[in-house]
């Protein structure tokens, strides 16, 4: 239980591996642009959403964190498998960190990317200068035990990122140079600030519909970016609804996605914003 979470303060190092790791990504994504082509482009902006609003939002987020509803085990799978592939970390380590963000939301010390700390670290440098009761797969996993217990999530959690060599090798299969590295890097880099401004500008920025004790906010573009989890201030209200935009200007594009799978039969146990909320 994130309850029973007890931490101290710790003095962070910083990752020179990852700020490596980081750094090349970014590069490559600049040397991008010297290859190129509006084919590759489509390809990145369908990878950023199947990745991004398929992976991240609707699977990592809203299925898997707060399970805000069901689907069968076999899409569940293939969701998470998604999620993977958006290089975010494995299923447990996103999940475990995002149930603690909503646990000890804005905690300098519990909540990993706390937007007391700053615009910045909320956006990247909780990874950069790692606290490792947050890194640690022994620590974090017990905030996420219903994924821990399946032997295909701790799987998956190790060995997310060798998901991105077959990715890599179709990709150049398909469309040489220009496809891969805008479809690998452009991508990565475009999908994680993506991400990351919902731990950073959406605690900074925007309107407040509900009084929530942190400063969550809505905000338009961050929705548009993000597919509909820029309507932060209504999911801190409401962290186990599946829709993050409640009325008709909210735009929620995964919710939309929600609902195609529940017009199908594939989604059960939908939650939806109470009555008195809308009010």
């Amino acid at each position: 239980m994130t309850s029973s979470l007890e931490l101290q303060p710790q003095t962070s190092r910083l990752n020179w591996g990852f700020v490596l790791f980081l750094g090349a990504v970014h590069i490559l994504a600049a040397v991008a642009l010297f290859f190129f082509s509006w084919s590759a482009l489509a390809v990145t902006i369908f990878l950023h959403w199947l990745f991004g609003s398929i992976g991240i939002c609707l699977g990592y987020h809203r299925l898997l964190s707060h399970r805000s509803f069901q689907v069968p085990q076999w899409l569940e799978y293939v969701i998470a498998v998604v999620g993977a592939l958006a290089m975010q970390g494995g299923p447990i380590f996103w999940v475990a960190g995002h149930r603690l963000h909503h646990a000890h939301t804005e905690d300098e010390i519990k909540d990993p990317y706390s937007a007391r700390r700053g615009f910045w670290w909320s956006h990247m440098l909780w990874l950069v200068y790692p606290q490792s009761q947050f890194f640690n797969a022994e620590e974090y996993a017990r905030f996420a035990p219903d994924l821990t217990r399946d032997p295909f999530y701790r799987w998956l959690d190790r060995y997310f990122l060798l998901l991105q060599l077959p990715l890599a090798l179709l990709l150049y299969g398909l469309g040489g140079w220009s496809w891969l590295l805008w479809g690998m890097f452009m991508r990565a880099v475009f999908l994680w600030h993506s991400t990351w401004l919902i731990n950073s500008a959406t605690h900074k920025w925007g309107y407040r519909r509900f009084e929530t004790e942190d400063n969550s906010r809505n905000l338009w573009w961050a929705a548009l970016l993000t597919y509909g989890e820029g309507w932060h201030n209504n999911h801190h209200a409401y962290p186990h609804v599946a829709k993050a935009g409640w009325y008709w200007w909210e735009v929620d594009p995964t919710w939309w996605v929600i609902r195609t799978l529940q017009g199908l039969g594939l989604a059960a146990k939908v939650q939806l914003p109470p009555p008195k909320a809308l009010s």
